[in-house]
């Protein structure tokens, strides 16, 4: 049984009604919803309201992949916490940030860049598979048409990816990588860019089906105790 956390700051659901009428829930909810489906994946949600932003020892000592979308409060995540969430990475629990979360302060740790970008609101996206081998790949065939879609564009500051699985090519003619695995110590990395929270993305199969794949992709095959509790790994 693969033990799933997905993390969301639930800030923008309960703000914008407009987002609230697309994710009633939750952006958090929804991704719950789809990888309950599967026999073999457990999964519990956390906000950033809740005790130690529900980032505790306790919650990651029992994940096996943490999910993470954040959006408006990166800053508020604690450094202490930020730390806690890097050294399980690298102790071997898997980590998919989402979307905006290519900012979050856990993944500029981790991979130790600006991560900064292009970005413009309400373009249509391809998304194409550039790695159809890849595990995280598996049952995508063809190219997945986004309707709507926040424009994310290169240059993306982020260090050399072990593999770019997807490549999103946009309307307004920017392309980006868009699916790309890293490897920090123990602990595989999976950064996806499709999911900003005015449009319906996470309810269209196809990325259901990415997501979940990178779940039991990203999930240890052996999870480390204490190998980086007590020194800073660059």
């Amino acid at each position: 049984m693969i033990k799933v956390t997905v993390w969301n700051e639930y800030i923008e659901e309960n703000m914008y009604e407009h987002v609230a009428n697309v994710y009633p829930d939750g952006i958090h909810t929804s991704i719950k919803n789809f990888l309950s489906k599967n026999e073999d994946i457990k999964v519990r949600c956390v906000t950033l309201s809740m005790p130690d932003q529900g980032l505790s020892e306790e919650i990651l000592n029992d994940t096996d992949v943490l999910i993470w979308w954040g959006h408006q409060a990166h800053e508020e995540v604690t450094d202490e916490n930020a730390q806690r969430v890097k050294r399980h990475v690298l102790n071997g629990m898997g980590f998919i940030p989402l979307h905006s979360a290519h900012y979050c302060k856990v993944l500029r740790l981790l991979l130790g860049t600006s991560m900064c970008l292009r970005w413009k609101h309400g373009e249509k996206e391809k998304l194409i598979c550039v790695n159809p081998s890849h595990p995280i790949a598996e049952g995508i065939t063809e190219p997945i048409f986004l309707e709507q879609e926040e424009m994310y564009g290169e240059y993306f500051d982020i260090p050399k990816p072990d593999d770019i699985i997807f490549l999103g090519w946009f309307s307004n003619q920017e392309v980006f990588r868009s699916g790309c695995t890293f490897i920090r110590g123990w602990g595989k990395i999976f950064y996806f860019q499709p999911g900003h929270e005015e449009y319906p993305i996470y309810y269209i199969p196809e990325i259901q089906r990415i997501i979940t794949n990178a779940v039991r992709w990203a999930a240890p095959v052996n999870k480390r105790n204490s190998d980086y509790d007590n020194e800073e790994v660059k």
